[in-house]
């Protein structure tokens, strides 16, 4: 991941089962200027139980009696047609990125498909066994935390740099994840200050869409605070205001939803951008990390030649001799600056005038 802004344009499972429509986010993904598309990687069966209820969020308007593993085994897309959809982001230059609900699918994810980073999503904040093999791939971890606090997000670092412990030899596979080890591996970690190029932390709101006064993005510098890692932010409110404020505040990756069509039935599809949107999402945040530019406070090259003209010099109030006492009465400071600089109006006072000047010359 390049330290510039990274945008993430989160297909999900917005697709609704269909490979087609996965291929042709893809191309919306790319013209909308995104770094990534992000899709939704799971087994149904292996992610929610029978008695799994949908979120009020995940319902259809008016009456929906489905429970979530109904709901799921209609967004589900094989490995075969994530193949497809990862060969079209490499045709089109855009980076193909996945989440992978469990150990096995991230496993696929890692192994066949070769994703750059792992992404966690925020409901598997808590999934232990999941953190540790996103660390163990030893691949850049993005850790999204909506619904979490700070001490469920420390917890959850800790089985992430145990699994870095075991990629890195530290810590020997299958041995049990006790607080000695967890508490271990979490410290080698902080002191080789690897989790700043290892993790990127995504404040989150899981409401969708996800009202003003619950988005909370000052909690993003609390994090950055807390837990020295990259920053980011996964946006679940509704247009480009949010994510606007969060690279204002450091957000170094922002993940956004979008669709093909707002009104399609599914549960992200009414809380998404449409393409058009995208590509407005896309260029605003672009816009904005150029009018942050650096953090050096200086004269930039485009103001060299205004400060001669507003800037102010020393120029003589009225006569004086060479030898006389300048006093305070002496002196005015006017444009432009093409004498002595205003700044040095008391260094004068009191000294001797070094020539003979009239009402209006330049005073050095």
């Amino acid at each position: 991941m390049t330290r510039g802004l990274y945008v993430i344009a989160e297909a999900g499972v917005n697709h609704n089962g269909s490979v087609e429509r996965a291929l042709e986010m893809v191309d919306v993904a790319v013209a909308a200027g995104a770094d990534a598309i992000k899709f939704q990687t799971f087994s149904a069966d292996r992610l929610a139980g029978e008695d799994a209820a949908l979120a009020d969020y995940q319902r259809n308007p008016g009456e929906d009696s489905r429970t979530q593993l109904q709901m799921l085994k209609g967004l589900e897309l094989s490995h075969d047609e994530f193949g497809r959809v990862q060969h079209r982001c490499q045709e089109r230059g855009i980076t193909f990125l996945s989440t992978g609900f469990d150990v096995d699918e991230l496993r696929f994810l890692i192994e066949e498909l070769r994703i750059p980073m792992v992404k966690i999503a925020s409901g598997d904040l808590t999934f232990a066994p999941l953190l540790v093999a996103a660390g163990e791939s030893g691949l850049p971890v993005i850790l999204s935390t909506g619904m979490a606090d700070l001490k469920e997000i420390g917890r959850a670092l800790r089985f992430i740099a145990a699994g870095y412990a075991i990629a890195d030899g530290a810590l020997q596979r299958g041995v049990p994840m006790t607080p000695e080890a967890l508490e271990s591996a979490w410290a080698s970690r902080n002191e080789a200050r690897a989790f700043e190029s290892d993790v990127t932390i995504l404040h989150c709101t899981t409401e969708y869409p996800a009202a003003p006064q619950h988005l909370n993005l000052r909690a993003m510098t609390t994090i950055a605070e807390t837990y020295k890692t990259r920053i980011g932010y996964s946006d679940h409110s509704l247009g480009s205001l949010a994510s606007t404020v969060a690279v204002a505040l450091g957000a170094t990756v922002i993940e956004k939803h979008f669709t093909l069509d707002t009104s399609l039935e599914g549960p992200d599809h009414a809380a998404s951008l449409d393409p058009a949107g995208l590509t407005d999402f896309v260029s605003t945040l672009r816009t904005v990390e150029t009018v942050l530019g650096s953090p050096i406070k200086e004269c930039q090259s485009v103001e060299m030649g205004n400060r001669e003209v507003v800037r102010r010099s020393l120029i003589a109030a009225r006569s004086m001799a060479a030898g006389t006492t300048i006093t305070e009465d002496d002196l005015v400071c006017r444009r432009p600056a093409l004498g002595r600089s205003a700044f040095d109006f008391w260094d004068l006072v009191g000294t001797a005038a070094s020539g003979d000047y009239e009402a209006g010359d330049y005073v050095d």
